[in-house]
């Protein structure tokens, strides 16, 4: 078959070659260039929504990817119910977990602040075995999209353990190592917190400050459904 393309045409450089992005049917495929550390904190909304968005871009390509989240154990503003989770269960090679406690540390909700450090630290061991089930696999390779995240995960996102570590429920240095240990070809996003998380900026590779400039819950505006949960 003949190649009727000019090499010297710029667009027919590119990957795309000018073509309209369509959706394909997902098969399991490997990342070329995963093994970064994100880091995204501020006082703004939409950090867990971006990794959100990441996670699915993701998992589109067919790279296994895995949600571990900190603190969001669920509160009185909100219904027993996350539209992510519903989401994550209909797309192949995307998981979650939950490690939250019930309630808001340092609130007035009914919550014990043991039981927040306990359930922290059980999501900072969890965080562990992933990182460490990855080390053991060829991230390089594709990998089952229905395998439990401990037995491989190309992108894994710690959704409020930046949080977790400035409320002091786990160590940051913990954190710290967790970044510094992990294997080569896997891509970390570490979310959450509204201060700066200096101890982990020298290690990451990505850094982004979400600002809030203006948020209907300074009005008396709760969460409300379809956009925070």
């Amino acid at each position: 078959m003949t190649d009727d393309t000019d090499p010297k045409d710029p667009i027919e450089r590119t990957p795309g070659k000018g073509r309209t992005p369509v959706a394909r049917e997902i098969e399991p495929d490997a990342p070329d260039e995963f093994g970064q550390t994100q880091v995204w904190w501020g006082d703004g909304k939409g950090k867990t929504t971006a990794a959100l968005g990441m996670a699915i871009r993701a998992a589109g390509h067919g790279y296994r990817v895995h949600l571990l989240q900190f603190m969001k154990g669920g509160a009185s503003s909100v219904e027993d119910v996350r539209g992510e989770y519903n989401a994550i269960a209909k797309i192949p090679g995307l998981s979650y977990e939950n490690t939250g406690n019930y309630g808001w540390h340092r609130f007035v909700d009914g919550s014990d602040d043991d039981e927040h450090e306990a359930k922290a630290k059980g999501g900072l061991e969890r965080a562990r075995e992933i990182v460490d089930g990855a080390r053991e696999v060829d991230l390089t390779a594709p990998l089952d999209l229905e395998a439990d995240p401990e037995e491989g995960a190309h992108m894994l996102i710690l959704d409020e353990i930046l949080y977790a570590a400035n409320r002091e429920l786990i160590d940051p240095e913990d954190v710290l190592e967790l970044v510094r240990e992990k294997p080569e070809g896997l891509e970390l996003v570490l979310t959450g917190g509204h201060e700066r998380p200096a101890y982990v900026l020298e290690d990451a590779d990505l850094v982004t400050n979400v600002r809030k400039e203006k948020h209907p819950i300074d009005a008396g505006q709760r969460a409300r459904k379809g956009t925070e949960y």
